[in-house]
């Protein structure tokens, strides 16, 4: 039996958006590499927790990013169409933000 992809779901992206997004995560590999380096070469614990706090910052920018242009664009677009099943997404979405 072949499965049908009635549901799955997709955001299409302009080219300058793909790239503000690629850029950041781009910083954020190197923060990772940058923290991978850190422990090879034994230092302090407190540098390096700083070091990991500024990436859990970057990925929050992030995902805010990502969520502001979801709400602009996905969202405006269901609602838009009547469709309020993407209220109960935003609402998911939201309790997984705030865990």
């Amino acid at each position: 039996m072949e499965k049908q992809n009635c549901c799955i779901k997709k955001t299409y992206r302009g080219n300058e958006e793909k790239k503000i997004i690629n850029n950041r995560l781009s910083r954020i590999e190197g923060q990772l590499r940058g923290i991978k380096r850190m422990v090879q070469e034994d230092v302090y614990c407190n540098d390096i927790l700083i070091q990991l706090s500024a990436i859990e910052n970057s990925v929050k920018s992030l995902s805010n990013h990502i969520l502001e242009n979801h709400l602009y664009s996905c969202v405006t677009k269901d609602l838009e169409n009547r469709n309020t099943e993407i209220i109960d997404e935003l609402i998911g979405l939201f309790k997984k933000f705030n865990k």
